[in-house]
């Protein structure tokens, strides 16, 4: 399904002009070498602009960018195989750098000479014949230039530790703007040379192809998928067959998998055209996971919403439609519509297309996918709408995001803990599908409020997923946004109780307390009441003396109010369901006490 998906999603990108002609790359270049006619180096240009960025804390700063170029299609091959118009700084030159930064000629494994010999054999070869000023200039380059005489160049020395990073491209002196690449009799060149490797391709294994079903070559190594988080820098393969038990009638690498060179070009243009977008456009990054999403249609309009609706972002292009937007479907949203009934959309949105979202991790070198999802639009937003109006603690709140509630699952003091990319993939498909939520959900927010310490012991977010796992999974509204004096479930008055006997000891001590009741006797209440409560209420008559009589009355009112609800006293046991409801009648009875009277 995914690759039949990216193939159709191929098709839209290609009709807006937005995927790579084929036979040719993208490829970020630092630096231009300017060649003279003699094709001698007259200087290397920084041709990286400055741009302004934000940093993770907020601030602004100013940082230099590569430009990118489209250039012949690049080699995916290992080893040592030079490229068409080369771009990497040890095949033009020759050279590397030591420890101490200082090129050299070369290692142990002669690997900087092995591939500068690539690079003047493949150079030659190709642009032989060809009467350009800028080809012969260059021509004149890979002849002339020996590298052992170049260990001292001023021009490279100049550059520095940002030699074995950076990416060069060719030019005559006096004129940057005519490149190699883009020179007319070179492009024509190219050009004949792809297409005769086309043709040869025709000897290839003929087959039918398991996406378009023609009788096609059939492809033997599959493109490879770059900017997966903590993948490989020359990027990942999603289909590949190296292990001899993975062979089936005699077939070997990806012949295996019957998908053909047009389809498998398709599908990895798609994907690093997703991969390659700016963060929350079409991708987001939750721990170690990559997570790509888009919609069959040629507007980004979805994909924005459900940016700002899970991942608190969206294009900056579109800011003022996908608040309009979001504010349309959060007002339905909250009306509280039966799930048949079709939100509102304007004009932005095409409810009825396809919306696909996968989870990706890297695995060595190849992509593992921890989900796939695929629904309609209008029902992806109208599920990411009820999700988000699940966990609300306050009428007015704005959308969580999934960074937000994945830190309140872990400790707040750890560095290294991770979500589960299981439990990421079950929060994810009860978001998008409406399902209900994993147990494990429940039962990790849980432990944390139990264990943590300090301010974020207990916030609305973590309550806030406590009420909507409930609420879910049983099917009714046990838990509602605001303090319900109604609610007699017995973990939910324990937690009223333990929030009014905690406010009693902060009002005696008059708010100098350091630690409170619930630094220690909190995890023991929400799991044994009956052997805990009865010692806080013996603490919280001598807080009761302390106070002035209005305060004395109101609080014994409370507490009189809770225990009449309490069934036969406090329950030995609460099971996990009522100590997730403990703690959300905890939290909203501390955010009473804070309200304003509106008697």
């Amino acid at each position: 399904m995914l690759i039949s998906a990216l193939n159709e999603y191929y098709d839209i990108l290609a009709a807006s002009g937005k995927v790579l002609p084929e036979g040719y790359s993208k490829v970020k270049i630092h630096y231009l070498i300017a060649l003279t006619e003699e094709g001698n180096i007259d200087g290397i240009i920084n041709c990286q602009k400055k741009v302004i960025q934000r940093t993770s804390a907020g601030k602004e700063k100013e940082v230099m960018v590569p430009i990118e170029y489209l250039m012949p299609e690049r080699t995916e091959k290992p080893g040592i195989e030079a490229n068409i118009a080369e771009h990497r700084a040890t095949y033009i030159f020759g050279l590397m750098l030591d420890k101490d930064q200082n090129l050299i000629t070369g290692d142990e494994k002669g690997k900087a000479k092995k591939s500068h010999a690539a690079f003047v054999k493949a150079s030659l070869e190709f642009t032989e014949n060809l009467k350009s000023p800028i080809v012969c200039a260059f021509r004149k380059f890979v002849q002339n230039w020996n590298p052992d005489e170049e260990t001292e160049n001023p021009e490279l020395v100049r550059i520095g530790k940002e030699y074995m990073k950076s990416n060069f491209a060719f030019c005559l002196t006096g004129a940057p703007d005519i490149l190699l690449q883009e020179d007319g009799e070179f492009k024509e060149r190219w050009e004949e040379w792809r297409k005769q490797k086309e043709e040869s391709r025709q000897e290839m294994k003929i087959s039918q192809c398991a996406i378009c079903g023609k009788e096609i070559p059939i492809a033997r190594i599959h493109g490879k998928i770059k900017g997966i988080n903590g993948g490989l820098a020359t990027g990942c393969v999603l289909v590949g067959f190296n292990n001899p038990s993975e062979n089936s009638y005699g077939n070997e690498q990806s012949y295996n998998s019957n998908i053909s060179e047009i389809a498998m070009r398709k599908y990895t243009e798609a994907f690093n055209y997703l991969l390659s977008s700016s963060s929350g456009k079409h991708k987001a990054t939750l721990d170690d996971m990559t997570i790509v999403f888009w919609a069959m249609d040629k507007t980004e309009n979805c994909e924005n919403l459900v940016s700002a609706m899970l991942f608190g972002s969206a294009d900056k292009m579109d800011v003022s439609q996908v608040e309009l937007a979001l504010q349309d479907i959060w007002k339905e949203a909250k009306k509280g519509k039966s799930e048949q009934k079709k939100l509102q959309f304007s004009d932005m949105i095409q409810p009825d297309v396809d919306f696909y979202m996968v989870g990706l991790k890297p695995n060595s070198s190849r992509v593992s996918i921890k989900f796939l999802y695929r629904k309609k639009c209008g029902e992806i937003l109208y599920n990411i709408a009820q999700f988000q109006k699940d966990i609300q603690m306050k009428p007015d709140s704005k959308p969580v995001s999934l960074y937000r509630i994945q830190r309140e699952l872990i400790s707040p003091k750890s560095k290294s803990e991770k979500v589960s990319p299981a439990l990421t993939a079950r929060i994810m498909e009860a978001v998008l599908y409406g399902n209900r939520y994993p147990a494990s959900l429940l039962e990790t927010v849980v432990r944390r409020i139990k264990v943590d310490e300090g301010s974020e012991k207990i916030n609305s977010i973590r309550v806030g997923i406590i009420k909507a796992v409930i609420n879910r999974n049983s099917k009714k509204e046990e838990l509602k946004m605001g303090l319900d004096q109604e609610n007699e479930n017995q973990g939910y008055l324990c937690g009223r109780m333990f929030a009014a006997l905690e406010k009693i000891q902060q009002d005696a001590s008059g708010g100098k307390l350091n630690r409170t009741i619930k630094d220690t006797y909190f995890a023991a209440a929400s799991t044994r009441p009956a052997m805990t409560f009865p010692k806080l209420l013996r603490l919280a008559q001598n807080h009761l003396n302390k106070l002035s009589m209005p305060s004395r009355v109101y609080y014994n009112k409370l507490m009189g109010e809770i225990s009449d609800k309490l069934q036969g006293g406090y329950p030995e046991r609460l099971c996990l369901s009522d100590q997730g409801k403990y703690m959300v009648g905890y939290y909203q009875q501390v955010q009473s006490f804070y309200e304003k009277n509106k008697d």
